[in-house]
């Protein structure tokens, strides 16, 4: 399946079930809870305006949220529904944004993931992420992500 960008008229509640299903299996493993539980339809439309949503299947079987930052393009909100998982859709859309921040003339692509979530950090770094830092969400002493960049 080849990744496509969502724009508008979209069915962004198809994005939204997408995410929230594969998001939920983080609840009680992670502290502070994942941004997806105030994560709305409306918020995800904005996210198309103001960035990007790349999206495989219809209804989506995976998605991601591209946003340019200063000097990197950051990912967010991978998701790839769990019966459709080891079939390389998260590299497809990996391998599109890296083909958009060349694009865009950014040299490196950056994304979060939570200190806990360590099959991310395995994931991200076989697709050659390397960890680049750590974030405290605010409230917080200790690191709770861990960001991750790779150049394209």
């Amino acid at each position: 399946m080849t990744p496509h960008q969502a724009l508008a008229p979209y069915d962004w509640e198809a994005v939204l079930r997408l995410i929230r299903a594969e998001f939920a299996g983080m609840d009680g493993r992670i502290d502070p809870p994942s941004s997806m539980h105030r994560l709305t339809a409306e918020a995800i439309a904005a996210q198309a305006e103001t960035g990007e949503i790349w999206v495989i299947g219809a209804p989506p079987v995976a998605c991601l949220f591209l946003t340019v930052k200063p000097g990197v393009l950051y990912l967010g909100k991978l998701a790839v529904a769990r019966d459709q998982r080891g079939r390389g859709l998260a590299r497809a859309l990996i391998d599109t944004a890296a083909a958009r921040a060349r694009a865009l003339g950014l040299p490196l692509l950056e994304l979060e993931t939570r200190v806990e979530l360590v099959e991310n950090h395995a994931t991200f770094a076989a697709m050659g992420f390397a960890e680049a830092g750590r974030r405290s969400h605010p409230g917080y002493a200790h690191p709770t992500s861990v960001i991750f960049r790779r150049a394209v």
